[in-house]
């Protein structure tokens, strides 16, 4: 039972960052062959996936789902999670997409958990370990490989999706730090499903989902929900039930997928270049979530 138990979760935790990783590669094609613009993509899936959630977490919770609106320091902590976390992870990301492509801008995002860790040493007021400074010299140099390709003197990418790139980065780790406490007092979905829907609306008053800007044909009806179902709902959804059967550092191992699927899928389909230094400075940014899982774990084991 506990192998079948363990061999569900890496399934939901694989099939979850697959999702996220492939939703970027189609998200690239919506903006570079139907000429979607980012912001109004940003606005839809925000508000659609954030329905979506709140409705899943409305039939297992029912009316509690109102309560986290009750308390003055969860309404300004979720609405600051909505505006900040959600936005800044999501259109970051998307922008990143459009000034760049799918898969370097999923591997500059993956620089988030090295900032994460950066900020706990900090909070902690410590110096870091060997395996936190071997992880966050991996993460620079990598991203140093990424961007230049060994030339410091030039940029691989534009230096819109560098930009862009660093902020999903920065977006990823606040919108992982900021609602620990929220997390641990109502769950992920009640949090996850407001946080976007708030940030949907605020994110209206920058592009209102009604004016839609780009071509729709029968493909983008796929691309659109594919986006939207699988790589948000589903794939929270399954990233979330797989740590019922394995540990936070097992799925985040596993979940290095979603880079992986981002790049392979970018390459295959939509013909991005991506040369063996870039693979070399990618697989040195997913060394730092190994190298940080693994110490994780050993704590955890202690």
């Amino acid at each position: 039972m506990v192998l079948e138990n363990r061999s569900k979760g890496i399934i939901l935790v694989i099939t979850g960052a697959l999702f996220w990783g492939v939703s970027g590669t189609v998200s690239q094609y919506m903006f570079q062959t139907l000429h979607i613009s980012a912001e109004w993509m940003t606005t839809l899936r925000l508000l659609c996936a954030g329905l979506l959630l709140t409705l899943i977490a409305y039939k297992r919770e029912g009316y509690r789902i109102f309560d986290i609106w009750r308390h003055k320091a969860d309404i300004l902590s979720v609405t600051i999670f909505g505006i900040v976390g959600m936005i800044g992870v999501q259109y970051t990301y998307l922008a990143a997409i459009v000034h760049s492509n799918a898969a370097t801008a999923t591997i500059l995002q993956y620089l988030g958990p090295a900032l994460v860790t950066s900020y706990f040493i900090m909070k902690a007021k410590r110096l870091p370990n060997k395996k936190e400074i071997l992880a966050v010299v991996l993460a620079l140099f990598g991203t140093f490989l990424l961007v230049t390709h060994g030339n410091i003197q030039t940029l691989s990418i534009s230096k819109e999706g560098f930009f862009w790139g660093i902020l999903a980065a920065i977006g990823l780790a606040f919108y992982t730090i900021q609602p620990i406490e929220l997390l641990r007092r109502w769950g992920s979905t009640i949090v996850v499903g407001w946080g976007m829907l708030i940030g949907g609306v605020v994110f209206s008053f920058v592009h209102p989902p009604w004016k839609f800007e780009g071509e729709w044909y029968l493909s983008t009806n796929f691309a659109f929900f594919f986006v939207i179902i699988c790589g948000t709902v589903l794939a929270f959804y399954c990233y979330l039930n797989s740590l019922i059967y394995l540990t936070a550092s097992e799925t985040s191992l596993l979940a290095c997928a979603e880079p992986l699927s981002a790049a392979i899928t970018a390459v295959i389909f939509l013909g991005v270049p991506f040369g063996l230094i870039d693979w070399l400075g990618s697989i040195c940014i997913l060394l730092t979530i190994v190298i940080l899982s693994r110490k994780e774990k050993e704590v955890a084991l202690e």
